[in-house]
């Protein structure tokens, strides 16, 4: 497939008049030079349900997450350390794309939550050559923008970093980390975690205004998914505020579109409806996972630390009432797996919903695991919104071990990432 050039010319620079101006570097001028990306691999559409994992790469580090930009035959590896690496035909390239292992990114391997966590390509990638990656340094959670060589399409320019959000974080767990662009509106989304230690000490979960904090040094960005706009600027922020989010006109940090959450590890979006589904890591007793449906997602509360699953966390909140979950903005999750017992979760790895061809059975199909049981689990969302699992039946030797990500190419083709550095392509048959 034959892409616009990503050597880009940009334009002057203009004044800041405090509302949504373009960036500069978001509009590049098209100088009409063409750069050869790898192609879509195609495939023979295979029946079955039978579905079974294959790997096809390893890396040395905690490999967290398999994506592609728009159209491109190549995955993205993101590993823990602090490198992206590029597979493609099966091979992992010498060389990485992105190497910020020497900045001041604090990385925990191989155990730990900090790191590199989370990469994201512009939908206009083709023209552009920005992504987006977050990772954690000793005090702050960062998403920060990079572009492509100019010259090198499986280098990225480490001279292009540019830090787009910065966000207080005071202990090293619950990072989330995971960033997406809306397949419905092109902004981009951040889920942050509630900072850490156990129990959301700071009540950073359910706080959304700065000035309204209940505990000292909260951090109302964090426990929430984030909205912002990567291509304006507002104001002294690097980026705009979407018109619709749900505090753009004030009442709490205008970033803020999802509360509530603790350690949203691993969510997305449904790339053909929209519907984001949103796994997050539980504390004692529960690991839950809710679907909100396109166009009802704005404001939604999933509860935490007021609740944690379908009960009660009472470290935190007097008077809490069950039968509150479900009501009004507080939203009660489709699927919750406890903790207890030899087979119990510990800490859920969200996945993605299967809109690949090459098995036409898994159309709709979500899966996902947990990092220390390692099941496989398909699901599926009802009209009703029911949420509907099958517990797949093992291969040979088990599924993998550590799974961290399971994400899609740019075919929708899904992919399981794990933290001994493995890839492995879901597949399917009779």
């Amino acid at each position: 497939m034959r892409n616009k050039a990503l050597l880009l010319v940009l334009l002057a620079a203009c004044g800041d008049d405090g509302g949504n101006t373009p960036k500069d570097d978001a509009r590049p001028v098209d100088t009409g030079q063409l750069v050869d990306s790898p192609p879509l691999a195609t495939c023979n559409p295979v029946n079955g349900t039978n579905v079974s994992v294959k790997m096809i790469g390893q890396i040395t580090g905690s490999a967290l997450l398999a994506t592609s930009p728009p159209n491109d035959g190549r995955l993205f590896i993101v590993e823990q350390g602090g490198t992206i690496r590029v597979l493609e035909n099966d091979q992992v390239k010498p060389e990485p794309f992105l190497d910020l292992s020497s900045t001041n990114i604090e990385a925990d391997t191989p155990q730990g939550e900090r790191g590199l966590l989370g990469l994201a390509f512009d939908p206009d990638y083709a023209n552009n050559g920005q992504f987006y990656v977050m990772y954690t340094t000793q005090n702050q959670d960062i998403v920060a923008r990079y572009k492509v060589s100019a010259t090198d399409l499986n280098k990225a320019d480490p001279a292009s970093g540019e830090i787009i959000l910065s966000i207080p974080d005071f202990a090293p767990n619950h990072n989330g980390g995971m960033i997406e662009f809306g397949p419905k509106d092109g902004f981009l989304y951040v889920g942050t975690g509630d900072g850490g230690n156990a129990g959301d000490p700071r009540r950073n979960g359910q706080t959304v205004d700065r000035n309204a904090c209940t505990v000292a040094n909260c951090e109302p960005l964090l426990g929430k998914i984030l909205r912002i706009d990567v291509h304006t600027t507002m104001g002294v922020k690097n980026y705009g505020i979407p018109a619709d989010n749900p505090f753009a006109q004030g009442g709490g940090e205008p970033e803020i579109f999802v509360i509530g959450v603790r350690n949203p590890w691993r969510w997305t979006f449904d790339k053909m409806t929209g519907d984001m589904w949103i796994a997050d890591v539980g504390q004692d007793l529960w690991e839950e996972l809710t679907v909100l449906r396109h166009g009802e997602i704005g404001g939604k509360n999933l509860g935490w630390s007021r609740y944690e699953g379908l009960t009660c966390y009472a470290n935190n909140y007097a008077g809490c009432n069950p039968a509150e979950v479900g009501t009004g903005n507080f939203v009660a999750p489709q699927f919750v797996k406890t903790h207890s017992g030899t087979t119990g979760w510990k800490a859920i790895i969200g996945g993605q919903v299967y809109r690949g061809t090459c098995y036409p059975d898994l159309v709709g199909s979500y899966f996902m695991s947990d990092n220390t049981a390692h099941p496989l689990v398909r699901a599926t969302l009802g009209a009703d919104g029911t949420v509907t699992t099958t517990d797949l039946p093992a291969p040979t030797g088990g599924w993998p071990t550590g799974p961290a990500g399971i994400h899609a190419d740019a075919r929708g083709e899904l992919y399981m990432t794990t933290t001994n550095g493995r890839i492995y392509h879901i597949e399917a048959g009779p």
